[in-house]
């Protein structure tokens, strides 16, 4: 079966195609907007017409969309989270129909929900701002597509190589800084934003079987599905949980001064993952101590770029939540 990855160089394209590439059977194709990609293209700017011809070339049996943004303006945002899987619906539709799509869609198309809910995928999309908004409408054009089509809706997600988009990727960055400035077992402090929300965070790795399961497992899907731990934590438990991995005993202060506006807008938030569980025979495996050694493992691994900031992972991708 040939698979193609769509984002394959980022952080969760990286670890979707890694593990597929495992499987027996699969021949993994990597497609993205650099040149060294077996399918080259932007979703957010290819015409229909020539993503069709380069979908039709390739003659995949799945595609696995891990391709977007969750950064930048509204109109960045809308044409890699909401052009880019409408036009892709349609292309595959148009050169592959039989081929099943799967689309990594995030948490946050969720919005805020009731405080110790687990948020099932039944519950209403209402999300709070242009990310989740946008992120939303690719996962309705994917569902509103005749495609075997499947989105896997992304909560918190970590790992090894977490960009520094998300808390666990930036602060593993910093906690790298300080050590190479010979301040590992920390006398001084890191400053980060409001840490009391609660939040559910799943391990790329376990993504990736997620993802692997979709693409590969017979007969219908549900077009919707959770991916998560099944559990929330406050993301404080998380920031010091990776300062006791780095052995950083310094201070983690609630100070700066611009946190997210989303952690105060959804002060709580976890999956209801029963339904993947159900459909793709699917449960995370990974521990969230696990993740966190493991990502301050492949940190400690990273040469340091000139600007002194660990490149703990490509650009961005979906589902950050």
């Amino acid at each position: 079966m040939r698979i193609l990855v769509l984002g394959a160089s980022g952080f969760l394209g990286g670890h979707v195609a890694g593990y597929l590439a495992t499987l027996p059977g699969v021949r993994v194709l990597g497609g993205g907007r650099g040149p060294g990609a077996d399918l080259t293209a932007d979703l957010a700017t290819v015409r229909p017409d020539d993503l069709t011809r380069l979908l039709a070339d390739a003659d995949v049996g799945a595609v696995v969309n891990c391709a977007g943004a969750v950064g930048g303006d509204a109109a960045s945002l809308a044409e890699a989270n909401a052009r880019g899987p409408a036009v892709l619906a349609d292309a595959l539709h148009r050169a592959a129909p039989t081929a099943r799509l799967v689309h990594l869609g995030s948490a946050a198309e969720y919005g805020t929900g009731p405080e110790g809910v687990a948020v099932r995928e039944s519950a209403p999309a209402a999300p709070l701002g242009p990310y989740g908004a946008t992120k939303l409408a690719g996962t309705l054009a994917v569902t509103g597509s005749p495609l075997d089509a499947i989105v896997l809706r992304l909560f918190n997600v970590l790992g090894p190589g977490a960009p520094a988009s998300g808390l666990p990727g930036r602060l593993a960055g910093e906690l790298r800084r300080l050590a190479d400035a010979g301040d590992a077992a920390g006398s001084g402090a890191v400053r980060v934003g409001d840490l009391s929300a609660y939040r559910d965070f799943v391990d790329a790795r376990d993504v990736a079987r997620a993802v692997a399961l979709a693409a590969t497992v017979p007969g219908p899907l549900p077009r919707v599905v959770n991916v998560g731990s099944g559990r929330a934590v406050r993301m404080r438990e998380v920031a010091h949980g990776l300062a006791a991995a780095a052995g950083f005993r310094g201070g983690i202060e609630e100070t700066a001064p611009h946190g997210s506006a989303r952690s105060a807008a959804v002060p709580w938030q976890c999956a209801d993952v029963r339904t993947a569980r159900r459909a793709l025979g699917w449960t995370p495996r990974i521990a969230l101590a696990d993740s966190l050694r493991d990502m301050w493992a492949h940190v400690t691994s990273t040469p340091l770029p000139d600007n002194g900031v660990a490149d703990v992972g490509a650009r961005a991708v979906p589902g950050a939540g």
